[in-house]
């Protein structure tokens, strides 16, 4: 039985985190968490802080430090998360990060590996604006990377309806990215000074974005 693994997934908006998160997760198991998805769970809903946190991600910024730290605590707690996790846009600031290592410790565990995936801007700018995904099972496609196979009908499950992410339009991507430049990025250079940091290039295919990160993790063919 492989042991747990417990990896930071990290890298500018758009730079395919999401994507290499969910082929690590069917390809070994653990549970991916996402909380970009968390945080828009809650944005949907009709509170003060629902609401807040909507326009906060609408402008392209971020949830407070505090309020993120104890979802991802809470979370990492669940039964589905025993066997190892990977965490996909989490830590985005430096206390963060701070706070994610005290939380492991606190917890008797560790991290194995923060592994960062680094593309260009320009071609960042150019995935996030053609992305879209299927209204009923939630199958990301894109204009020019990944189209259905049959045109306006989705693969996984033939619905023919779809939706964008209403903060994924140019103005709102210019702000996360400073945003990223800004609060997260230091977080890069922290993980480096853990020992934890592992870089991967990733212009290329998915395919060849996770046999890299394959390699880096030391998992079987």
């Amino acid at each position: 039985m492989q042991k747990p693994l417990r990896i930071v997934l990290t890298g500018a908006p758009g730079c395919g985190k999401g994507t290499q998160a969910r082929i690590l997760r069917d390809r070994i198991g653990i549970c991916h968490l996402s909380t970009g998805e968390m945080l828009r769970a809650y944005a949907l809903k009709d509170t003060p802080l629902g609401r807040e946190l909507k326009a906060s991600l609408e402008r392209g910024e971020f949830a407070t430090d505090e309020m993120i730290v104890d979802m991802v605590s809470s979370r990492i707690d669940e039964e589905d998360c025993q066997n190892g996790f990977i965490l996909d846009g989490f830590p985005r600031t430096l206390p963060q990060a701070e706070a994610l290592e005290d939380i492991v410790k606190q917890k008797n565990i560790s991290l194995d590996a923060a592994i960062e995936i680094q593309v260009p801007d320009e071609i960042i700018m150019e995935r996030i604006l053609g992305r879209y995904t299927c209204a009923v099972c939630g199958e990301g496609y894109h204009d020019k990377n990944r189209k259905p196979k049959i045109y306006g009908v989705c693969d996984k499950c033939g619905a023919t309806e779809f939706v964008r992410r209403a903060d994924d339009n140019r103005q709102t991507v210019k702000n996360r990215l400073i945003n990223y430049r800004q609060l997260t990025y230091p977080t890069i250079s922290y993980f480096e000074r853990l020992g934890l940091l592992h870089c991967v290039d990733g212009t290329g295919s998915i395919e060849a974005t996770a046999k890299k990160i394959a390699d880096i993790l030391g998992l079987a063919k």
